[in-house]
């Protein structure tokens, strides 16, 4: 006989049964009778509200020499629900045999699973997994024993499992190509040419920009060196030469060296005698330069209309004095030189000196 501890209650029932016919030991009767006692008190109706509770049956006691539990004991200890309160043995011993039998087949018909192919089919402990996985999935209402739980994770074929792989996998869509990564259409020959004017212009600012920027530099480069170098005038020197006086005719006024040097060379008379002698050529009012003019034989200021005779004293005009004379001799080769540095007024009398003029 297999053990009681994993059989279910019809097979607990059918053992019971057969071990009555054979004339079983009554030792192992109490234990059928106390499962199909329990099996009735779970298949029996609740009763009304209306009935008087009946007085609690005293707990059952324990098999004496310590013996195992009943079958139906450990199911609920295994369900997790509290252990049933077992009539006492006396109440059991009074109950009719009709009334044994048909609780019995009561809860036979309640804890017995559905039968294949006439056969009884085994209920197995359930184990908390299934339970909470049940629970969970919403499959199944109840528990699921160990058996269902095995099947429900029975192996997958690998075909089948690349088909529910493919329907799980979801391929996103392929992300638009950003403008840079898209290929370059070929540029027409236009837009070359217009690239490469664009081009050519930019290079031609870019010189022209350097080309300014090179050139003012080399200023800034000229002027620092100038400012090196203290300002000097450079002025034609005081002594010259203007030629032998046979090269002066009496009467003449010589125009050759006043743009260069600033003097007129004349040779006319003053005081009744004849004399070369050299006039400078700026106005004694305010600086300006007279003209000489051949038809009148006179020197005019163009400023302020001041005039002067051919021999330098002045008649017309703002001038206060005569012309200046400078000092003149002749030079050691024969010919006329002519000291700027020397200057001869004629209202103090300087005149009269022979450095002012050369006697003819």
């Amino acid at each position: 006989m297999a053990d009681k501890s994993k059989m279910s209650v019809a097979d607990i029932l059918a053992a019971a049964r057969q071990a009555g016919a054979k004339g079983a030991s009554p030792a192992k009767q109490p234990d059928a009778e106390s499962a199909a006692a329990e099996a009735s008190q779970e298949a029996a109706p609740t009763a009304p509200a209306d009935e008087t509770p009946s007085a609690p049956a005293p707990a059952a006691k324990k098999p004496a020499g310590g013996a195992r539990p009943s079958v139906a004991e450990m199911m609920a200890m295994a369900r997790g629900e509290k252990k049933a309160e077992a009539a006492p043995a006396a109440t059991q011993a009074k109950e009719k045999p009709a009334a044994k039998a048909a609780s019995v087949k009561a809860a036979s018909a309640k804890a017995a699973p559905a039968k294949k192919d006439g056969a009884p089919a085994k209920t197995e402990p359930l184990d908390t997994q299934s339970i909470l996985s049940a629970a969970r999935k919403g499959a199944k209402p109840g528990p699921m024993t160990k058996a269902e739980a095995a099947a429900k994770a029975a192996p997958v074929a690998p075909d089948v499992k690349k088909a529910k792989a493919k329907e799980a996998i979801v391929v996103p869509p392929m992300p638009v190509k950003p403008d840079y990564a898209r290929p370059v259409a070929a540029k027409s020959t236009k837009d070359q040419i217009a690239e490469r004017r664009a081009l050519l212009f930019g290079l031609s600012a870019l010189a022209i920009g350097f080309t300014g920027m090179a050139t003012t530099f080399a200023l800034w480069t000229f002027g620092g060196i100038r400012f090196m170098f203290p300002n000097i005038l450079r002025e034609p020197p005081s002594r010259f030469t203007v030629g032998t006086p046979d090269k002066f005719p009496p009467g003449q006024v010589d125009e050759r060296f006043k743009a260069a040097n600033g003097v007129w060379v004349v040779n006319a008379e003053y005081n009744g005698q004849q004399q070369i002698f050299a006039l400078k050529s700026v106005c004694t009012h305010l600086g300006c330069t007279p003209n000489w003019l051949e038809a009148e034989q006179k020197f005019k200021c163009p400023c302020h209309g001041s005039g002067f005779y051919k021999d330098g004293i002045n008649f017309e005009g703002p001038a206060p004095r005569p012309l200046e004379r400078y000092a003149i001799s002749i030079a050691a080769n024969g010919e006329i030189e002519v000291d700027k540095s020397h200057i001869f007024q004629e209202e103090m009398g300087q005149w009269n000196d022979p450095s002012s003029y050369i006697p003819v």
